[in-house]
């Protein structure tokens, strides 16, 4: 695989930062992911400037060239033989001395990788299990959560499911330490009760994620009623239908919610896709390849 290391193409196995990078030192660094249609990145605009902004708050001097990051997209997929691909986007802040350190990161690190997607079609695509689980979401470490390298939380929970046996592919929901629904190991969650479409709010300390804020447009302007707030494990798991979003596999529908003893319910009392999921779906990946032709 060849890998971007600070805009020069590199194999992987010849890819290294220092062993003083506070990235690996202190885990202070930031990814987005994203992928690309028609060998386009979607929503890169949107992914670069919560890029910036989370470099800001920790103190990462960078600031993201849009035109450069498409053409290193291009790039990178060329090199490894690929129409479309995941593409993950890292800036670590570099290499300091041990120790914490009060001044900014002025020589931070850049590394971009790309890989295959999977194949998928919004109108074969099927549903998967939602599970509740019994770790809760942490805390942001700042004012708002951050696509960050801290990943302990969402590899414990990953551990938790694989531990209870559950199925492959199976998605984990978190609650806060208050018992309000937060969001998925590496998803935001929705669901539609009465026709009102409803997520969990910022307040809850859950990523704000770029695929959440598309879908809450796109509903909008389908006419669909939103709502944001505070919600209990009942106000989704009793659902008419519930839906899972990240930037990678767009909408997911879920088809089954269980609760941590594995027991669960159907949204709607079936297993097909509802009808506003299916319709957003449609929606989502229409306006991706629509953009990305033109």
């Amino acid at each position: 695989m060849k890998v971007l290391l600070n805009g020069q193409l590199t194999d992987s196995k010849d890819a290294v930062i220092s062993v003083f990078d506070h990235g690996f030192l202190y885990g202070m660094g930031l990814f987005e992911t994203f992928r690309t249609y028609n060998g386009k990145p979607w929503l890169l605009e949107r992914h670069a400037n919560r890029l910036m902004k989370g470099c800001e708050s920790l103190g990462i001097v960078y600031t993201p060239d849009l035109p450069k990051m498409e053409q290193s997209v291009t790039e990178l997929l060329r090199a490894n033989g690929l129409a479309d691909g995941y593409i993950r986007w890292s800036v670590t802040a570099g290499e300091g001395a041990i120790g914490l350190p009060s001044e900014a990161y002025d020589h931070p690190a850049e590394i971009v990788y790309a890989k295959e997607l999977a194949a998928d079609d919004p109108s074969t695509r099927k549903g998967k299990a939602l599970r509740l689980l019994q770790l809760p979401r942490s805390t942001p470490e700042g004012d708002a959560r951050l696509k960050s390298f801290h990943y302990m939380n969402n590899i414990n929970a990953k551990r938790e499911l694989n531990s209870a046996g559950v199925r492959p592919g199976t998605e984990g929901l978190f609650l806060d330490h208050k018992g309000n629904v937060v969001e998925g190991i590496v998803s935001n969650v929705f669901w539609i009760s009465d026709g009102v479409l409803y997520t969990p709010s910022a307040e809850t300390g859950l990523l704000q994620g770029i695929t959440r804020e598309y879908v809450l447009e796109l509903a909008a302007e389908m006419g669909i009623k939103t709502e944001q707030g505070l919600y209990a494990w009942d106000k989704l798991l009793y659902a008419d239908e519930v839906f899972l979003t990240n930037s990678i596999q767009e909408i997911v529908p879920v088809t089954k919610v269980e609760n941590i003893g594995g027991r669960g319910l159907n949204p709607g009392g079936c297993n097909s896709v509802g009808v506003v999921t299916h319709g957003l779906m449609a929606k989502y990946r229409e306006a991706a390849e629509r953009n990305n032709t033109q």
